[in-house]
């Protein structure tokens, strides 16, 4: 019996060894894969859709034909296509469109594969240019504009009685040649960038008759509401918002320029004294700064940065405080209350010494009857200060410690009995000079 097993279990290990033998041998010998691409384009134009065609064989199994478009070493679009039997197999890749993209040549290279891993690829160079449209088209929500060639290299323009001096609206190209597309432009992040449907916020200083031009290579485009903040012109966010990063020193006079209203806006005394309808001197300690200009709201909101972004509470005491929670807002509650949304938290203006300063009015950016707020170290949620990092000796709010006292740790409230009084300006000043763990509160009414 026990020869009888031992003879079975040999003739096992033979047969499995002959089987591990041959499948090293297949995986071994080398295919042979045929490429014939016919593909025949020598030329296409940015936006284009690229066919490509080619013949395939092999003496072994197919794999994969992979097709891809490199504007010098960035892969740009590729397609891999399933080469089941020999024959011949098509697709199309995408000739992106790009901003300020010049003329050049893109290459295609088709590469293809075979089940033994054997490869062969041609590689075709293809002249690419920006395609001159015979005309663009203007899309409001309403209506269409045709934008025609103003004999400026790429430029377009649509000269029009339109009905408003703002005016909403996307551009889109015809589709040219046998593989062309149609390109739309759009509002996306500030800027203009194809792809997007997004309505661009033109605006023109007059009404009646007035050009809309656009640059299909640079994205220039105009008109556009201009704001400069001492000549440097703010940049737009979106159709209500410019913004502009500066260096600002304490005492500085600020020209604005831009605005015909300005002597109606909301002017923050945290931040500025009016020296005259269009000149504010800046109140708080020489810093970088981001100035934003609200046009619907009508008023200059301020953020105090650390290189690029909004600034943060450093562990000495230097940086930022800000504000987020109820019952507060600028330029008034009613229109612009922060609530709890982080993106809307206020910054608090950093006036030397490690304080910092929040000035309400009652009734207008401050509720009279309830406040719940809180101070952060960042603008987002993270540090706080809480009732353990944060005291007063306030007779109009308290910092809450939670429980009893009706807020959550840190959090403001009024003092029992204490309703602030209408159109009466308070000052709020933390001071961490003691350290961020030893803040004091005080509030005044002026």
């Amino acid at each position: 019996m026990k020869n009888l097993i031992f003879i079975i279990c040999a003739i096992y290990a033979i047969n499995l060894f002959s089987s591990c033998k041959d499948d090293d041998n297949y995986e071994l010998s080398p295919g042979n894969p045929v490429l014939e691409a016919k593909t025949d384009v020598s030329s296409a134009l940015f936006g284009d859709s690229l066919p490509f065609t080619a013949n395939v064989s092999d003496n072994v199994p197919l794999s994969v034909l992979k097709a891809q478009l490199f504007f010098g070493d960035d892969i740009v679009d590729e397609q891999t296509i399933r080469t089941k039997t020999d024959g011949e197999y098509s697709g199309k890749l995408f000739i992106p469109y790009y901003k300020n993209v010049p003329d050049g040549t893109a290459t295609l290279e088709l590469t293809l594969t075979d089940t033994h891993l054997s490869r062969v690829t041609k590689s075709l160079d293809i002249n690419v240019k920006r395609p001159e449209y015979p005309y663009l088209i203007l899309v409001t929500s309403d209506k269409s504009y045709p934008m025609v060639p103003t004999g400026k290299a790429y430029e377009y323009s649509a000269t029009e009685s339109f009905p408003s001096t703002d005016l909403n609206a996307y551009i889109k190209t015809p589709a040219v040649g046998a593989n062309g597309n149609e390109i739309t432009f759009g509002w996306e992040n500030g800027a203009i960038t194809e792809g997007s449907k997004g309505e661009i916020p033109f605006s023109s200083s007059v009404g009646g008759v007035y050009s809309v031009t656009f640059n299909t290579k640079t994205y220039e485009a105009g008109p556009f509401f201009e704001l400069t903040v001492n000549g440097q012109r703010m940049s737009m966010v979106d159709k209500e918002n410019f913004s502009i990063d500066m260096n600002v020193t304490q005492g500085e006079t600020l020209k604005i320029e831009g605005l015909g209203n300005i002597a109606e806006w909301w002017i923050d005394p945290d931040f500025f004294t009016r020296k005259s309808d269009n000149e504010f001197a800046f109140a708080p300690i020489t810093g970088k700064y981001r100035i934003i200009a609200n046009t619907t709201l009508q008023y200059f909101r301020i953020e105090t940065l650390s290189g690029n972004d909004p600034a943060t509470l450093q562990a000495d005491g230097t940086g930022a405080i800000w504000v987020i929670g109820t019952n507060v807002g600028k330029p008034t509650v009613a229109a612009n209350e922060v609530g709890w949304n982080t993106d809307k938290a206020l910054c608090m203006a950093p006036i030397g010494d490690k304080k910092y300063r929040l000035t309400v009015v009652g009734g207008q950016s401050v509720s009279l009857g309830e406040i719940n707020f809180k101070f952060f170290h960042q603008k987002g949620w993270g540090g706080e200060f809480t009732d353990a990092v944060l005291t007063t000796t306030s007779n109009i709010v308290f910092v809450g410690s939670g429980g009893t006292s009706g807020r959550d740790p840190g959090n403001l409230g009024l003092v029992d009995g204490v309703t602030l009084e209408a159109n009466a300006t308070y000052v709020f000043i933390v001071d961490v000079s003691a350290g961020i763990s030893n803040g004091v509160l005080t509030v005044t009414k002026k």
